[in-house]
Order: structure tokens, then C-alpha cells, then sequence
């Protein structure tokens, strides 16, 4: 049985769960969340914790019994304390600002890069050379902080660009050292 899925997924207080069929809607005071458990897989749903049942042992079921489960609690997560990613630019002259509800990088390009914050998602900028993104949906939030990395990941050579806070980019010698 799948160690992941057999745990059951705790509900905490202010958290509201509602199990109709193959769906599943979770509300809680960072938001609202759904998704659709595929039919195979049954939940046993009470005030305190969800349950996720499957009916045999195939490979493709128990793969699904433990990303789903994973799912759920990650939806309750979010609902209830949220997500949170931030990211670093290093570099001279490198910085980011909010425009609207775009976020603007200039990065050493030759224009500014411009990117619009997807729905349901918190992104701040503390200061110019920090991005602060929040989010009730853990793959919303990571998708568009690595979609940002991905302007300018960062260099091995001078370690320049974007990068997740307390990533540690190993650095390479330069040609001159290399020998």
C-alpha cells in the first residue's frame, strides 16, 4: 500500500471540505480550490480528515492513490496558510517593480521584461532586487516563480541572474583559472 496514501489528510478549523462524486471543493480563509479525483479512487470524507481508497493493487492505482492524497493535502494547505516562493536578482543594475498588475524585470536586456501576474496570486516587491510570490496553489505559485527564473536563470561564471532565495549556484573558474 502506498505510504503516502494511506495517511489520512487532516482538516483544520476554518476549513470547509464538501465531497460531491468525483469532486472536490475546499474553501478556507486564503481561498478556494477544486479538482476532480479520477473515478477509481474513492474518498471517505468526515469533519476531521478525508481518506483516499482504491480498489486494487495495479500499478497506475497506486500511483494515483499517493498523488492524489498528496493533492488534497496540498489544496488544504493552501487554503488554510498558503504558499509562499521567493526570488533574488544579482546582478549590477538588475531590478524588478510592480506595473499594475504586471511584473516589470530589467535585466540587462534591451527592453523590460513584462510579465502578468496569473489570477489568485500575491507578488511583491519588497525591495528592488526581491520578489515575494504568494498563493493559495502550490503548482500556480511555482510555475510562475520558475517562469520568472527563467528570464535569466542563474550564470555559473559570475553567478548573475535570477534565482530562488538561498539557492546555492556553484561557480565555475574562468578560462584564465581553468588550467
Amino acid at each position: 500500500m502506498s505510504r503516502i496514501g494511506k495517511e489520512p489528510v487532516v482538516i483544520p478549523k476554518g476549513v470547509k471540505v464538501q465531497v460531491q462524486g468525483n469532486n472536490v471543493a475546499v474553501e478556507g480563509p486564503k481561498g478556494k480550490l477544486s479538482t476532480v479525483v479520477p473515478e477509481i479512487l474513492s474518498l471517505e470524507a468526515t469533519a476531521e480528515k478525508i481518506l483516499v481508497k482504491r480498489p486494487n493493487d495495479e500499478k497506475q492505482v497506486r500511483s494515483l492513490h499517493g498523488t492524489i492524497r498528496a493533492l488534497l493535502n496540498n489544496m488544504i494547505t493552501g487554503v488554510s496558510q498558503g504558499f509562499k516562493k521567493e526570488l533574488d536578482i544579482v546582478g549590477v543594475g538588475y531590478k524588478a517593480q510592480m506595473k499594475g498588475k504586471n511584473l516589470l524585470l530589467s535585466v540587462g536586456f534591451t527592453h523590460p521584461v513584462e510579465m502578468p501576474v496569473p489570477e489568485g496570486l500575491k507578488v511583491a516587491v519588497p525591495i528592488q532586487t526581491h520578489i515575494v510570490v504568494e498563493g493559495c496553489d502550490r503548482y500556480i505559485v511555482g510555475q510562475f516563480t520558475a517562469n520568472v527564473r527563467a528570464v535569466l536563470p542563474p550564470e555559473p561564471y559570475k553567478g548573475k541572474g535570477i534565482r530562488y532565495t538561498g539557492e546555492e549556484v556553484r561557480k565555475k573558474l574562468g578560462k584564465a583559472l581553468a588550467k
